[in-house]
């Protein structure tokens, strides 16, 4: 087997090999010149003692040259994280070899080092992005040098490097932080308030770093959104404010009539019977207004968390219009479908849309003119129309319009039909009964489901309550 040849042993001009000789070499010239002038050596032996010692100079570095060319190449390429492998140095001298070795093991140490601190990094981000709430790092000038990913979620993914005062916009925030980075405080904590992306009522603890290096983290924010607290706390306030305030009523007449019942119209039967018929409905009506507030309440609740079901509108029409056909034939009226063939599913929450169908159609039955059709259509639509302060889906959707054939509602009317417990007048001065509740309940659902709800009346087609929801969401 024939051996592999050896490489030829090449210098590169860097290594500045002919000045290393001729530097080694200027003292033997300057004895031969001394000689010769003192005519101890002659000029042609001078000459040749001279070649001999450059020769043997030349000789004697060019092996301790080439090393440190190899030693020098081999360490660059490891400072540049190039794969070279030590087999493939040609060394001769054991310091060079000790170097190499030294060299190897100290890069082999850091080398142990960067990867322990490099997964650690990562178990550390990956455990602050898990956090639910933000957390960022601002340094001594006020620049966000680490963010989580709730806090690039709720203020952008690009906050990295920009001053917390544009990121922020609160006076009162930027107080604080200007407090702490100026030495006057070690720790601050507020509620403020933000408009942007969307209104936000925000707590704030700001906190100084026990040590800190030259352009890195001084201080750490943590941020904790009390806006879905606030709502909750607003909604049960509400519901007992409205609750008592419409219980009222219906309470005071049975007690009224229980009292009336004890008293004179003990023994009175048609009185009784009269009163009890009343306080029937009466309690039927509290049940319902119960049942609707703590529908409503739950829905408020639900209001930020996008449904994830499918749902077929189809079916949920088919079930509405079974589920009221007895109400309807009792006031003479028919439920018609006009369901077009190409609906498709939804993502929705079944239950609710459900809820969003039989109330219109409901209210369509009781308010509507006997001997008329109700008719339920569903068809689709390129977009749902927008309308300020609401936010709705972009994209495809489908529509669900609900008409009946009463009187025209006023301009008036129409802007306060979703408004809690409001009852036009012309309905109560008929007695027809209703909470007042139900199209709040699905103007609730709607805006859960990024939708929106049109009106049109007039006096040749009726009123159509109209329903536009997303077929899915980005």
């Amino acid at each position: 087997m024939k051996k592999t040849p050896k490489k030829p042993a090449i210098l590169e001009k860097n290594m500045r090999f002919v000045d290393r000789v001729l530097l080694l070499s200027l003292p033997m010239a300057l004895i031969f010149i001394f000689m010769v002038a003192a005519k101890i050596l002659n000029a042609p032996m001078a000459v040749i003692a001279y070649g001999t010692c450059v020769i043997f100079n030349v000789i004697f570095l060019f092996p301790m040259t080439h090393e440190l060319q190899q030693l020098r190449q081999y360490i660059t390429a490891l400072s540049r994280h190039q794969n070279i492998s030590d087999a493939q140095l040609v060394l001769e001298e054991n310091d060079a070899k000790e170097i190499v070795n030294a060299v190897n093991a100290m890069h082999k140490f850091w080398s142990e080092k960067t990867d322990l601190l490099e997964a650690q990094t990562l178990s550390d981000t990956a455990v602050l992005d898990s956090l639910p709430d933000p957390l960022m790092m601002i340094n001594a000038k006020g620049i966000i040098c680490g963010a989580n990913l709730a806090a690039c979620n709720m203020f952008g993914t690009k906050i990295r490097e920009k001053s917390i005062d544009t990121v922020i916009s609160s006076n009162n925030f930027i107080e604080a932080v200007n407090r702490l980075l100026q030495g006057d405080s070690e720790s601050e904590s507020l509620i403020f308030y933000i408009s942007k992306p969307i209104d936000q009522k925000l707590y704030a603890h700001i906190k100084k770093l026990p040590y800190v290096s030259q352009e890195s983290a001084l201080a750490v924010i943590s941020i904790y959104d009390l806006t879905k607290a606030m709502k909750i706390e607003k909604m049960q306030s509400d519901f007992v404010a409205n609750a008592s305030h419409e219980l009222r009523t219906p309470l005071a007449i049975i007690s009224g009539f229980i009292e009336t019942l004890q008293t004179s119209a003990k023994n009175d039967k048609k009185a009784q019977e009269k009163f009890l018929a009343i306080m029937k409905d009466q309690t039927e009506y509290m049940s319902a207004l119960i049942e609707n507030l703590l529908s409503l309440s739950k829905i408020e609740l639900m209001q930020d968390n996008l449904p994830e079901g499918k749902t077929d509108l189809r079916k949920v029409a088919e079930d509405v219009a079974d589920a009221l056909a007895q109400k309807a034939e009792s006031r003479k009226t028919s439920v018609q479908l006009l369901i077009d063939d190409d609906i498709p599913e939804i993502t929705a929450d079944y239950n609710q849309i459900k809820q969003v169908i039989q109330n219109l159609t409901d209210n369509a039955i009781k308010y509507g003119t006997p001997n008329s059709d109700i008719a339920i259509k569903i068809s689709r639509a390129d977009s749902i129309p927008t309308t300020p302060n609401l936010k709705t889906q972009s994209g495809p959707a489908v529509m669900i319009a609900v008409n009946n054939q009463g009187p025209k509602i006023s301009d008036e009317n129409l802007a306060r039909l979703t408004e809690r417990f409001y009852r036009m007048q012309e309905h109560k001065d008929k007695n027809i009964k209703g909470t007042g509740l139900g199209l709040s309940i699905v103007k609730q659902i709607i805006i859960r489901h990024r939708g929106n709800l049109t009106v049109q009346s007039n006096a040749y087609k009726g009123t159509t309550f109209t329903v536009y929801l997303p077929i899915s969401f980005d």
